[in-house]
């Protein structure tokens, strides 16, 4: 049978989603086991997360080095024996790091979870910081970060959180090269120390998991005891960002990287659901009014994005693109016309229903594995949201009106509220 692509396919709108419930576990230690028992291969994935990120930090890339340097050698184990035990059982590690958290991430088949405990028990309790490793780690870091600062695109954002957020507060900050060629092993050491050796931790198993990896987990990390927890540490986020234009030169450069946006809220927020709509229309996927103006109508750019970037304590808004320096302020002032758009026409009744349908898809087809699912809980868990709040998602979505939208673009899209970076030169 001949396919008539000119008709489109059948399709069905997601209306709601069920997030599984984990189960928690209370350790000997008191701390808090979160399981998703969920999947059909036997494969399991244990998280130990640590409120230990630069929130927390007395110097800066302090956390870093310190989760960073777990594998790099514990007592009576090299770094590469450590990295031979792991590969012996099939299992994959990774040291994650962000602003407001640290984590040890193992994967690994479900029948090999009680080997793989005491390893991850000795990361926590007994890494030794070796020296050596600790200056090879620092070359590569600076290494890497001579790489960057050669990208008009890492430049703009590093400089567009510096402006947005200020030097001293924690999600304003990025690692340099003199801060790490002068960090100390004591303060990294320090770090390790408190927050994440002595610190109190949330640990996520998800997988094909039984009531004996419970215990087994219970056997190894549950129990060391701990001294401490992050106290709750405040900073202010800069207020002087409000219609200022930044511009990073780079004279060799023959394109500029755009930052535009302003600080805004997290998921706790009344407006984060209307605003996650509103977001989307803008800039948040391929079909968005960014997309069609800036890069198809246009041809200014190979691609424009806005984000809605969440993290525990704070939130913000932005709009990033890379275009040839000649189309900077055509691509600024285009930008502009959209938003002014969104403020003034109200949106479409297709376009609004389009965009609800690929938002509810989308979220609906990011829940296909227990390590999705784990993803999503661990939202709720760390940050302190309702149960409900995802399985609401779509509820929330579909509820957004063409008011809505508008409202959302008067009260927190206005430009002139808005910091615009520019690296590379106008």
């Amino acid at each position: 049978m001949l396919l008539d692509r000119t008709i489109a396919p059948d399709f069905k709108i997601v209306q709601t989603v069920n997030l599984p419930e984990p189960q928690t576990y209370t350790l000997d230690n008191g701390i808090a086991l979160h399981v998703i028992n969920i999947g059909e291969q036997p494969v399991v994935r244990l998280e130990c997360i640590f409120e230990a990120g630069n929130w927390y930090e007395t110097e800066t890339a302090a956390s870093y080095f310190a989760i960073k340097m777990l594998t790099e050698g514990v007592e009576e184990m090299t770094s590469q024996e450590i990295s031979e035990a792991f590969d012996q059982l099939g299992a994959f590690t990774e040291m994650t790091h962000t602003s407001d958290r640290v984590g040890i991430v193992v994967y690994c088949l479900s029948r090999f979870l009680p080997e793989v405990l005491p390893l991850v028990q000795k990361l926590i309790s007994s890494a030794t910081f070796p020296e050596k490793e600790f200056q090879e780690l620092k070359n590569i870091t600076v290494q890497n970060l001579k790489v960057n600062k050669e990208k008009t695109a890492y430049l703009a954002t590093t400089e567009f959180r510096l402006r947005l957020f200020g030097a001293h507060h924690p999600y304003g900050q990025s690692q340099s090269i003199e801060g790490i060629e002068s960090l100390k092993m004591e303060v990294v050491r320090a770090h390790y120390e408190r927050f994440i050796r002595d610190g109190k931790f949330t640990a996520v198993l998800a997988g094909q998991v039984t009531e004996a990896d419970v215990q087994h987990v219970n056997a190894s990390l549950g129990q060391n005891s701990f001294e401490s927890e992050a106290e709750n540490i405040t900073f202010q986020a800069s207020e002087s960002y409000h219609g200022e234009e930044a511009v990073v030169e780079r004279p060799e450069s023959v394109q500029s990287s755009i930052r535009m946006g302003r600080v805004l809220f997290n998921r706790h927020h009344p407006d984060y659901f209307k605003m996650l709509v509103t977001n989307e229309i803008l800039g948040g996927y391929f079909g968005s009014r960014l997309m069609k103006n800036i890069r198809e109508e246009k041809g200014l750019t190979y691609g424009i994005s806005s984000h809605l970037v969440t993290l525990r304590n704070e939130g913000y808004l932005m709009i990033g693109t890379d275009v040839k320096k000649e189309f900077t302020q055509q691509t600024i002032h285009e930008i502009k016309k959209e938003i002014y758009r969104l403020q003034t026409e109200p949106v479409g009744a297709e376009e609004l229903q389009t965009v609800k349908n690929f938002m509810a898809g989308e979220f609906a087809g990011s829940l296909n594995t227990a390590f999705e699912v784990a993803d999503r809980r661990k939202i709720l868990l760390l940050d302190g949201l309702p149960a409900n709040f995802f399985n609401q998602y779509i509820d929330r979505i579909h509820a957004t009106t063409a008011e809505d939208v508008m409202q959302m673009a008067n009260s927190y899209l206005r430009p002139e509220d808005m910091l615009t970076v520019i690296a590379g030169g106008k």
